[in-house]
């Protein structure tokens, strides 16, 4: 046996007797969801945004697949269609389901530091990522918003 096989195979023994074991516990499970049945030739797109402090983010929209994402930091003002507004702060998660569903906030909550938060995004063949919803659609579903505090 050549001395670089031995070697090798002393390194791999060395190495079997100190394997971690931490990875038996390294998940931390954040959210789970039941996304809508994904059509073939959709992809997946990660992306992190990031709005400075009071930013409103961005205007209403949808996505035409779900979207499943993480703060990282600072909080951000979120709404869905038929939801009440809520703040998701840095290490919470949310998600939403994606099609005909208005997204009408997504902007910062603080005034004082910036927010960043992740989003996994499933995009339909075809499909731009986001489209801006228009006032005339915002108008027309007016009643699916819920209420907003005065």
């Amino acid at each position: 046996m050549a001395h670089d096989e031995r070697t090798a195979r002393a390194s791999a023994e060395a190495d079997r007797g100190r394997r971690s074991e931490a990875w038996k516990n390294a998940l931390t499970v954040i959210q789970e969801a039941r996304p809508p049945v994904v059509p073939e030739g959709a992809h997946a797109m990660t992306v992190i945004v990031e709005f400075p402090p009071g930013d409103p983010g961005t205007p209403p929209h949808r996505h035409f697949g779900p979207a499943f994402g993480y703060v990282l930091e600072g909080e951000m003002r979120f709404e869905l269609e038929g939801e009440p507004e809520r703040v998701i702060r840095a290490g919470e998660p949310f998600w939403e389901p994606g099609g005909d569903v208005i997204h009408y906030q997504d902007g910062n909550a603080r005034t004082d530091v910036p927010v960043r938060f992740l989003v996994t995004m499933m995009c339909l063949p075809d499909k731009p990522m986001l489209v801006l919803v228009g006032d005339e659609e915002l108008a027309q579903r007016g009643r699916l918003r819920a209420p907003r505090p005065s």
